[in-house]
């Protein structure tokens, strides 16, 4: 009985012990293994069995891409300028073992290598070129620090500058010079406007009397035209008239004398002819020369008319 129960506490000994050194690595994880104080082997994620009494975890180490803020760090540009800058670094662990074993204290490692990279690149810039090149310093520590941390296990895969604090003085004369220029570009801007402003006001102004005096010039042909028509129209009823009046005594004289046309019928009868082709379309009129007879003869007519 005594041997049964000293065999069961054996037996859970066993087991336990076997529980004991069963591991799980989650995910994004590796364990670092020793057995008797050196290194023996990584584990990845999944179950993992280690020897009891002779394997120990020596480091769990996270894959994960890491962040780290270090405080702002005095730096001294080209121009003899000192201003406080503060990084922002994004690493990641790719080699569990060299991370273990490679550097006693990696982040303060990186912190340091980050500072010294840091007053190297902007002590070769000056102020301005520093607050302008940001992507220039961010590339430059980016590439350093990776080189110089690949032994350690470590990817630094971004570098980005946080802060760029100036001395007071600075951030002062920069305030300055920033409103300067923005009521210098403000002036130009309000004389531009204005200028524009005039230019449509006078091209206006150019375009309203033109097309006054295109109404004006519209307006006095259209009258020159009327009072043409007027005319024209006031002469054709005076001929028409005149030839009427004529016409009737020529009728008259040919009754009273005999069939034969006298000079005077002729001359008539000529003069209703040119009457009718001044009527026409045609540009040119042929003016007869023995008009001055015909006259004559209007006039002697209507005289006698008269008595």
């Amino acid at each position: 009985m005594e041997a049964l129960i000293i065999g069961g506490f054996i037996v859970i000994f066993i087991v336990s012990i076997i529980i004991a050194n069963i591991r799980i690595v989650p995910q994004t994880k590796s364990y670092v293994i020793e057995r008797l104080g050196t290194y023996n082997t990584t584990w990845d994620s999944g179950l993992n069995f280690k020897f009891p009494f002779i394997d120990k975890i020596a480091k769990k180490v996270s894959l994960k891409e890491i962040v780290v803020d270090f405080p702002p760090q005095p730096v001294i540009t080209k121009d003899n300028v000192t201003m406080k800058i503060d990084t922002v670094v994004f690493y990641q662990i790719t080699d569990p073992k060299l991370f273990t074993y490679g550097v006693a204290s990696p982040i303060i490692a990186i912190e340091n290598l980050t500072a010294t990279t840091l007053r190297n690149i902007i002590g070769d810039m000056e102020l301005d070129q520093t607050l302008t090149s940001r992507d220039i310093v961010n590339t430059r520590m980016r590439s350093t620090l990776d080189e110089a941390t690949d032994p350690w296990g470590i990817k630094i895969s971004r570098v980005e500058l946080k802060n760029i604090l100036p001395p007071k003085d600075i951030q002062e004369a920069m305030e300055k010079q920033m409103r300067a220029e923005r009521e210098r570009r403000e002036s130009i801007i309000i004389a531009e406007g204005d200028k524009r402003s005039s230019v449509l006001r006078a091209e206006g102004e150019k375009e309203s009397r033109i097309l006054q005096a295109e109404a004006k010039k519209r307006e006095r042909i259209l009258d020159a035209e009327a009072n043409k028509e007027s005319q024209v129209r006031i002469a054709e009823g005076e001929a028409e008239a005149i030839l009427k009046v004529a016409t009737a005594k020529a009728e008259s004289f040919e009754v009273l004398n005999s069939n034969v046309p006298k000079p005077e019928i002729l001359q008539l009868k000529a003069m209703n002819a040119f009457i009718e082709a001044s009527k026409g379309e045609a540009n040119k009129i042929i003016i007869p020369t023995d008009l001055a007879n015909v006259v004559g003869f209007l006039t002697g007519v209507v005289d006698s008319i008269k008595k």
